[in-house]
């Protein structure tokens, strides 16, 4: 597993939660991004990469779809771990 090179930001609440679940499901962030995708979503792994580390907001719709990947409820992915 990769240590994260960059501190994260302060853009979103939402970034280091959906990082802690993806790796404790043990999927590569690639394979995520393509399961985001064939959801509709349209994201690159630039703009995923900068979801997870907090440097850019993330959409509605984007926090829909990746709580139903994750199999979670929306609001946990805004609780402090």
């Amino acid at each position: 597993m990769k240590i994260r090179k960059q501190e994260y930001g302060c853009a979103n609440m939402v970034g280091r939660n959906i990082e802690r679940l993806r790796k404790e499901r043990g999927i590569k962030q690639k394979d995520f991004i393509a399961k985001i995708q064939t959801m509709g979503c349209d994201m690159n792994p630039t703009s995923y990469s900068k979801l997870e580390g907090q440097v850019r907001s993330a959409t509605d719709k984007e926090i829909f779809i990746i709580a139903k990947i994750l199999g979670v409820a929306m609001e946990e992915l805004f609780e402090e771990k």
